[in-house]
């Protein structure tokens, strides 16, 4: 008879999952020892349980397919959570495997006990306790099947013993998602085409629901005649092939985003969750799409919510629409946003000889150097800024990030996955300093796993971002500065090849060498500490706040930091 570990075993690989991310332990004895036994799914071993957890995220994001993910007992699991946090976030399919503590045992403040279905609750879309074999594979594909179809994480918490247990019924149920077309009523259709017909400044906000609608918004657009902005993880879904793409808003976008919603007499918010209610127009009509219902007027008021994916209510409402004969707003968000990019692209030039990189330069020599179908991840803070604004998106190019749940580290770790789930593609991590310290361990994952993941490090000795935020509210930068290695002497250490580049005419070919050589590859690039990344509207709070920021800085003693500041951003601000 077999074993509850070993049906789930069965099961997976039933599903067609060959993968699974984690690092062992005894509470996940029976679990693993099934995957040794059946030899169809590979164990991804990690250096940490929160690095299986992204890997798993990236893995599911670019596939769409559910990915698995396992934990021991107690700390083992509790590892898994922040990145079951962005897996979950990021709404993608995740069957996390949390081992538990004896049977016997819990409730007695056992060693490493935790009580795992309670701490995973907020981060899942399904989370259930195994205290019996004959639950078992029942709650597998409850699990499996709201993983997939709420597309979220969905946690099995199940004690070794019961892991081991024999199983009573060893059936296997192969889930597959289902794909329904979901469209608003004609009555809303309607509805929705007298207030687009009506308008004479339409601006569409495309998002991560656009994800396969592409080519419809293309057609969405020439008929309203009306400027796309994009939210950032729109981007590789609506940026690429677009005539009418005008750049992002929010805090990460730039001049020409930000005025093409704010010019608007209407704004269609298709598949977005864009969260900064600071940057909607105030006084414009606003219409929003929504697979979900719940989204709905959640960050700004609405006049029309629609539920629906993207490409059916596109189709659906396209016939209803008149062809717009004034593209006079049109025209002028697009010649925003080329003067806009060009101020961008100025940016993105060498430094004199003995002056750090710009930030800007090395990302546009990753986005010219890369290949057209590769795999980005940038970590969250300074590496996302400037891989939102200098890494073009192809068809073919995809762009993952910690963009939702935002937390740090997550560059090199979505890259595992990444590289696992796509073995012959390009993955380029642009990590950030303080993200690569944090979890700098995974170095080690690459070269175990011989994953060619080439990893280019923002090396800017501090939090950078967090600066800027103290900048902007008037602090003086406090507990920010990091007294960073050679990442390249650490790198190589570990059997991984490196280039350390501090001056602007070497990066060039270092970053060539990089992205060529055969295996893992780390490029660690010592860049500008005091770049400034100006949001596009800058508020009067955020005037005073650097206003206070210099005064404060000058009074304590450091008034040399005004002087580097305004030596590394005089291009921005004359």
């Amino acid at each position: 008879m077999a074993s509850v570990a070993e049906n789930i075993v069965k099961t997976l690989t039933a599903n067609g999952i060959d993968r699974v991310y984690g690092l062992p332990g005894d509470s996940l004895n029976g679990f693993t020892d099934a995957l040794r036994k059946d030899g169809s799914i590979r164990w991804v071993h990690v250096r940490h349980e929160e690095s299986a957890a992204f890997a798993a995220a990236a893995d599911a994001a670019l596939t769409g397919d559910l990915a698995v993910v396992a934990g021991s007992c107690g700390p083992g699991n509790l590892h898994l959570i922040n990145g079951l946090y962005d897996a979950n976030r990021s709404r993608v399919p995740v069957l996390a495997i949390a081992a538990h503590i004896p049977t016997t045992e819990i409730g007695t403040g056992y060693f490493q006990e935790t009580h795992p279905q309670e701490l995973f609750r907020e981060c899942s879309v399904y989370v259930e306790y195994v205290a019996d074999p004959r639950q078992m594979p029942r709650l597998l594909e409850i699990a499996m099947r709201a993983a997939i179809e709420q597309r979220g994480v969905a946690v099995l918490v199940i004690p070794g013993d019961v892991a081991l247990a024999d199983i009573p019924d060893d059936r296997t149920v192969v889930i597959e998602r289902t794909r329904p077309v979901v469209t608003p009523s004609p009555d809303e259709l309607e509805r929705a085409a007298t207030l687009l017909n009506a308008s004479t400044r339409t601006t569409i906000l495309a998002g991560a629901g656009v994800e396969g609608a592409h080519d419809e918004v293309i057609a969405l657009a020439d008929r309203l005649g009306a400027p796309i902005v994009h939210a950032l993880r729109g981007k590789e879904f609506i940026e690429y092939d677009n005539p009418f793409d005008v750049g992002m808003t929010g805090l990460l976008g730039f001049a020409s985003g930000y005025r093409a919603m704010e010019a608007a007499d209407t704004l269609l918010v298709l598949g977005s969750d864009f969260p900064y209610e600071q940057f909607y127009p105030e006084h414009a009509t606003t219409i929003q799409v929504d697979i979900r219902g719940s989204q709905l007027g959640k960050r700004h008021p609405l006049d029309l919510g629609l539920v629906g994916d993207v490409r059916a209510t596109v189709e659906a409402l396209l016939p209803r629409l008149a062809e717009t004969s004034d593209r006079g707003h049109l025209d002028d968000a697009t010649a925003h946003y080329r003067k806009t990019r060009a101020k961008l692209d100025d940016l993105a030039t060498p430094t004199k000889k003995g002056r750090p990189i710009h930030p800007q330069y090395l990302a546009r020599l990753l986005d010219e150097q890369a290949a057209d179908d590769a795999i980005f991840t940038a970590d969250v803070g300074s590496p996302t800024v400037w891989a939102a604004r200098y890494l073009s998106m192809t068809e073919r190019r995809r762009l993952i990030g910690s963009f939702t749940h935002g937390s740090m580290a997550n560059a090199l770790l979505h890259g595992i996955g990444a590289q696992v789930s796509h073995p012959d593609r390009q993955v380029v991590a642009l990590a950030g300093d303080g993200g690569l310290a944090m979890m700098l361990g995974e170095l080690l994952t690459l070269t175990q796993n011989r994953l060619p993941v080439k990893t280019v490090v923002v090396n800017n000795s501090s939090l950078n971002f967090v600066e800027l935020e103290m900048k902007a509210a008037g602090f003086v930068n406090f507990g920010t500065g990091l007294d960073n290695p050679s990442f390249a002497a650490i790198a190589e250490a570990m059997g991984i090849f490196a280039r350390r580049v501090e001056h602007s005419e070497d990066l060039p070919d270092a970053l060539a060498e990089v992205l060529a050589h055969d295996g893992p590859a780390l490029l660690d690039v010592v860049t500008e500490r005091q770049e400034l990344s100006m949001p596009p509207a800058v508020e009067a709070a955020q005037v005073k706040g650097f206003a206070l920021y210099a005064i404060r800085t000058v009074m304590s003693g450091r008034g040399d930091e005004l002087l580097d500041l305004a030596r590394a951003n005089w291009r921005q601000l004359l």
